[in-house]
């Protein structure tokens, strides 16, 4: 039997990774919430270089599946670019105008069977979930880290 698993996107370690950012509480809940749940943890090479403008030793990587971009990725990627690109106008991105990192994660989301989760607490990133689920319907649930895990999950947090 699979584990369920959780794609965690650059954001969520920039906020886990820094106790004075104001969704660190969030993050650190998460993390402790799927460890307790055998939540799979999975981060990107795709994360992990964009993580890198700092030291990838910083990242909790023992506690981490390491997923590579790979073939079947970037076919579902081009799928994604494709409705992405052609709806552009309509997502009124305020904080940038290019998107291939996020549909690149989301492929992975998505092309992967034990992914059923994204965490990320990039706004303009689920902007462009909103509208991959109106136009494809992705198998995977975005969790905004905004969203303490107790509300998301439905849980009393003890």
């Amino acid at each position: 039997m699979k584990h369920k698993a959780v794609l965690l996107d650059t954001s969520f370690f920039l906020r886990f990774l820094n106790d004075a950012d104001p969704l660190f509480t969030n993050a650190d809940n998460y993390f402790r919430y799927f460890l307790q749940q055998n939540v799979v943890m999975i981060i990107s090479t795709i994360s992990i270089a964009e993580y890198c403008v700092g030291d990838v030793h910083e990242l909790p990587l023992k506690n981490l599946q390491i997923l590579p971009f790979n073939l079947d990725h970037s076919k579902r990627t081009g799928e994604f670019a494709k409705i992405v690109f052609q709806n552009k106008n309509k997502l009124k991105l305020n904080q940038r105008n290019i998107i291939p990192n996020d549909t690149k994660l989301f492929a992975q989301a998505d092309t992967e069977i034990s992914i059923e989760y994204y965490l990320s607490s990039d706004t303009e990133s689920y902007k462009i979930y909103l509208l991959l689920k109106q136009e494809t319907n992705p198998k995977f649930q975005f969790i905004d880290l905004n969203t303490p895990y107790s509300e998301t999950f439905g849980v009393l947090p003890f």
